[in-house]
């Protein structure tokens, strides 16, 4: 029973030994599927900050007029509030979002 014990603890160390030292020379970059997502995921974030901007323009847009052609309709003002409240609210999520995702990407570079 000693025995088993001890060879599997030399057993653990051994592969605790291989593993330390022979990983950092073998996978010395990024696996090629690793950084085309890497790539992929910042191409999408371009693409969603670019298409949130006039989104937010046209959303706020139909909010004012909305609410300028209600003629003293309460529904419609407060349909067209919300509608202006959310966009605001949406696109300074997404800027937010971006503006983190960018922090982080600073830090761990």
């Amino acid at each position: 029973m000693k025995n088993k014990i001890i060879k599997i603890f030399y057993t653990c160390m051994l592969s605790f030994f291989f593993l330390t030292t022979f990983s950092t020379n073998v996978f010395a970059s990024d696996p090629k599927l690793i950084t085309t997502l890497d790539s992929a995921f910042e191409k999408i974030e371009k693409y969603i900050v670019k298409i949130s901007t006039p989104a937010a323009a046209v959303a706020v847009g139909t909010g004012v007029l909305m609410k300028k052609f209600s003629f003293g309709d309460e529904e419609r003002i407060r349909t067209a509030n919300k509608l202006i409240r959310g966009s605001l609210f949406s696109y300074g999520f997404i800027l937010c979002i971006d503006l983190i995702l960018s922090l982080l990407q600073t830090l761990l570079s």
